[in-house]
Formats: structure tokens, sequence, C-alpha cells
């Protein structure tokens, strides 16, 4: 069945963009301590740019606390260099064996901040949906093998599939805000 084809391409797209708005939400700083944070950072390991977390193993010992244990301590100081070379903002602690993170609370301002990006990333994830909706829409109103009866339900069809995953990224973004207003 034609139909069945575009609904199931829809949600596959649908289901991709929310995993994505997931992914985009974990590097999101909050005022607890999240390996994810690290996921940008690279460290120049022999001249190759490696993610931090191939060269180490990180922790976390408390809720506000990383802790990263290099495989190889010679590569203490690099992972510390990276670290403040990027946006983290936070102090890394060499503690010989080791790099402790203390993730600061956030203030209040920071944490409007940040709930605002999230809701901006929530809304680019809505117009991605819609945008798959009006793909899918098209896709209905150019076969032919529809007819004028069965393109009625399709899109139907199609609308209710937009809007439980409209829901679905408020419900990710209402708990992401949640989140990052907790003390």
């Amino acid at each position: 069945m034609e139909d069945d084809i575009i609904l199931l391409e829809a949600e596959d797209k649908m289901e991709k963009t929310i995993e994505s708005l997931k992914q985009t939400y974990s590097t999101l700083r909050t005022g607890r301590a999240a390996t994810s944070m690290l996921d940008r950072i690279s460290i120049d390991y022999y001249g190759e740019m490696t993610p931090i977390n191939q060269l180490s193993s990180i922790t976390i010992p408390e809720p506000r606390q990383l802790y990263i244990k290099p495989y190889d301590r010679n590569d203490l100081k690099a992972i510390i260099a990276a670290i403040n070379a990027s946006d983290l903002g936070i102090n890394p602690i060499n503690d010989g064996n080791g790099i402790r993170l203390i993730v600061p609370p956030l203030t209040e301002d920071r944490r409007k901040e940040m709930a605002k990006l999230a809701k901006k990333y929530g809304e680019e994830s809505k117009v991605a949906i819609r945008n798959i909706r009006r793909e899918a829409m098209d896709n209905v109103k150019k076969d032919d093998s529809f007819t004028e009866d069965s393109k009625k339900i399709e899109e139907e069809e199609i609308q209710k599939l937009t809007d439980k995953y409209i829901k679905k990224i408020d419900e990710v973004y209402l708990s992401k805000e949640k989140e990052i207003m907790t003390i």
C-alpha cells in the first residue's frame, strides 16, 4: 500500500527529529553534572582531534562534579588545555591522576537564558515536523493511486501523526525546562 509508505516515512523522519532534539538538549548545561557536557570537546592527540571520551573515562562522583581519568596520564595537560579553551566556563582541577570539574550552580539569569535556548530548539524541531508533514501531504496529492476519499483519510492520518509529534516535542521541552529551572 502506497499510503502506508508515505505515513511510515513521515513517522520515521518525525522520530528522528525528536531524537535530534533530545541529543541537542543533552549538551545544554543545567545545574547538574552530565557527561554529555563534554561531548563537544576534542583533544589534539598526535595530530588528530579526538573526542575526550575516547581518551579517558568520565564519571559523576557527585551531582555537581565530573571526574575525568585519562587512560594515559601524559594526556592530562592536553585535556586541561582543551577544557580551558572550550565554552564550558568550568575550571579543571588536576589531582595528579585525573581532572575534577565542579559544575557551579547556574544563576537565575543563566537558567532563564538556557530555558530560552531550549524553547528555541523546541520551536526549530516543530518547524522540522511541520516541514515533514507538508512533504507527506504533497506526496499524497501527487499520488494518482489515491481516490479523493482516500486522500482525505490519508491527510487526516498525517495530521494526527503531526499533532502527536508536536505534543512529544512539548513534553520533551517541558521536561528540559523543569530540569534547567530546578535549583
